[in-house]
Order: structure tokens, then sequence, then C-alpha cells
């Protein structure tokens, strides 16, 4: 099931789930009584303490949920309209890391920034390469994005200057939220990793490559990257997820022992859209991707950060980074669609983009599709402002 907080009109925030084009109050479906469990979980203002019940828990949720769905006339204080309702963040999240697991999108950024023929730093086929990021600027999808202002130094610049960044980019990632708190001290077993994600939700890690370009040495992202994150406001139960499961691509090197899952099929086959639509204008498609290209898995990602101890709670939102494929229409971010703004691409109107302009809507979305049966993962938005 996909979770997520809405409200209607100006009543408190509250749990509910998506089902086609409505919402079902799981407020109400505790009112009368549809569940065995504590469901005053159902009117908290954030999802983690539903997710720290844990997954047996979340099982029953969801056949008690689909009993009553199955069995029962629509109740109309159940039932709301997407249309009506207001979206909230999800989940109350704790720390936020950004890991860096595309081996398409770190070998055209090292083309671009570094050798190409090198392109990648000896340490990537190595280990989940990742660095903490801001957790207070991820806002719901919806929220107008302010283009931020740093200090940016050009080659032609013999000092920096601060000023509005000119290099606004989206990135296409894939979140997931941890389900379980982790000991600290204790690293998680790759075979145990899974039962530490809740679910995945879609995510846009806004960067301003010329803030970032002048600040990221040695120490890597900083403001370039911690002004706003998008993130969906509907997670999508893992759970739901195993239909689509898929190989990821071949590893080699073989990883360390600690991270070697041994499971065949650790990705999932999620097809990935992004469109850019200009103010007043129409909406292009500007990349089309898919997570099963992700070299390392979201269990890799969780063990890896896990494995010096360091633990995870409940709320924790970890990202893919960016997710892109391997020729120029699966790119998952500007930087690499306009070769780092040397090559402006055409929009639908006529007009042509290198970075993002004021006034631009960046859109993804997300679907699964395997024998007849399809998963709608949702969508994030964002503008310039």
């Amino acid at each position: 099931m996909q979770y997520g907080i809405f409200s209607y009109q100006n009543e408190t925030p509250r749990v509910g789930i998506r089902h086609g084009n409505r919402v079902v109050d799981l407020s109400v479906l505790a009112e009368l009584g549809v569940f065995d469990f504590d469901s005053s979980v159902f009117y908290e203002l954030f999802l983690n303490e539903f997710i720290a019940l844990g997954k047996e828990v979340h099982q029953r949720a969801r056949t008690q949920v689909q009993t009553w769905l199955t069995n029962n006339e629509i109740h109309p204080e159940a039932y709301l309209s997407v249309d009506e309702v207001t979206m909230h963040l999800p989940v109350r999240i704790g720390d936020y890391t950004d890991f860096y697991s595309s081996i398409e999108h770190a070998t055209n950024v090292g083309k671009m920034f570094r050798d190409p023929e090198n392109a990648l730093l000896p340490n990537w086929k190595h280990l989940p390469v990742g660095y903490h990021g801001r957790a207070s600027s991820i806002v719901v999808s919806g929220t107008d994005i302010r283009r931020p202002s740093g200090q940016v130094k050009t080659n032609a610049m013999d000092t920096p200057e601060f000023r509005p960044s000119e290099r606004l980019d989206f990135e296409l990632e894939m979140a997931f939220i941890v389900g379980k708190d982790s000991t600290f001290g204790e690293p998680v077993n790759i075979a145990d990793a899974e039962d530490y994600i809740f679910g995945i939700a879609l995510f846009n890690d806004w960067s301003a490559r010329d803030i970032q370009k002048w600040e990221y040495v040695p120490l890597g992202p900083f403001l370039g990257k911690s002004f706003a994150s998008s993130l969906s406001p509907w997670i999508t139960e893992l759970a739901d997820l195993e239909p689509f499961r898929t190989a990821g691509p071949v590893q080699d090197p073989a990883p360390l022992p600690y991270l070697a899952s041994g499971v065949s099929a650790p990705n999932f086959d999620i097809e990935l859209e992004v469109t850019l639509t200009p103010k007043d204008g129409t909406p292009t498609v500007i990349s089309r991707s898919n997570t099963k290209y992700l070299y390392w898995s979201m269990a890799q990602q969780l063990t890896h950060h896990t494995s010096n101890g360091c633990n995870v709670r409940v709320g924790d939102l970890m990202a893919s980074g960016t997710i892109s494929g391997k020729d120029a229409s699966s790119y998952g971010s500007l930087l690499e669609i306009s070769e780092g703004g040397r090559k402006p691409f055409p929009l639908e109107d006529g007009s042509q983009r290198a970075f993002l302009a004021d006034g631009d809507t960046i859109t993804l979305r997300a679907h699964a599709e395997r024998d007849g049966t399809r998963l709608e993962l949702g969508e994030v938005t964002g503008r310039i402002i």
C-alpha cells in the first residue's frame, strides 16, 4: 500500500492510503474498528509511529484494509478525492544520506570533471559512496523551490562572487525510508538489510552546480545541495515491489563479503520519467530511466551505512543518487543532458534549456509494470521561483 499524510479543508493532518484517485482515511477506519492493533497511530502527523510498529503489523494493516475495501460499500467519510486534499511531508525525517549509486551517472560526471579515461575514482566499485545531507530542507512535492544564492567562481573569474545560481539542476532519485531502529555499535547484516526498509518514494535532490563546483573540494557537497530536496507525499511499501524484482548490473570486482548479498534480484524494475514545463509553456519529457540501472542496491547502501556501527532510526531517509541509464535519453540530470551546459536542448515550445529557468516546473513520475500488473508510485513536482 501507499501511505501518506493528508488534510482535508482545515482539519488536522492524518494518515491515509492512496486507492486509485481517492484517499482512504485510515483514522475513519480506526473509528469503525477495522484494525486489531493500536490504531491511534493513524491520527499522527507523521507515519513514524505506524512504521515503528514493525512489518508484522504492517502486513495485518494491509490485510485488514483490503478486506474492508472488498467487503464494504463506499463509506463517504472514509473516501476523499485526491484533488480535494492537501498532502504533507509523510515522515518526520531524522537523518538523510544521499548515495551515488548509478555507475552511468558517476561515469558521466567523472568524464566531465576529471579524466575521461579514468572517470571513476578507485573506491567507486568497492563501496556505495555517500554523504550526509540536510533533513531540515526536505520538502513535500508541490513546494516551490527558491533559486539559491552562494559563492560562485567561474574559470574567467579571479575571485568568487556571491550571487544567485545560474546552473540550477534537478536530480532524478529514489529514496527509501528506514522502518526499524538498529542498535548503536552493531552493523546490520546484508541478509537482514531489507527488514530495516519500510518503503520507497520518489526524490528530487535539487542541485546548484555552479555553487557546488566551487565549494565541494575537499569535503564534498554543502550549500550547492542543502537548500532543498523534494519528496513524494506517498511512500510505497517494500512488499508491494516484490513482483518487480530484477537483477542489477554485474558488480566487477565482486564486492567484499559484507556487501555480498547472494540475492539474484536485488534491484527493482521501476520506470522513471522526468518532464520540464516552462512557465505558461508545454511539458517536455526530458528523460526516461529505470531504477534497475543502480549499481548499488538499497540493501547494500544500508548495510554499508551501518558497517562501522552507525545506527539508523525509523524515519531516516536514504536516497539513491541520480539515476541515469546508458544513453542521453535516460540521463537523470541536466548536467548530463546538456553536457555541462555546453549543449542546450530544445523544449516543445521552441525554447531551449541547459539549466533551469525561473518558472520552470520539474515533475518526476514512476511506475512498475509486469505481467499485466501496473503499480503507480506517484510523482514529485517542484517549481523554481
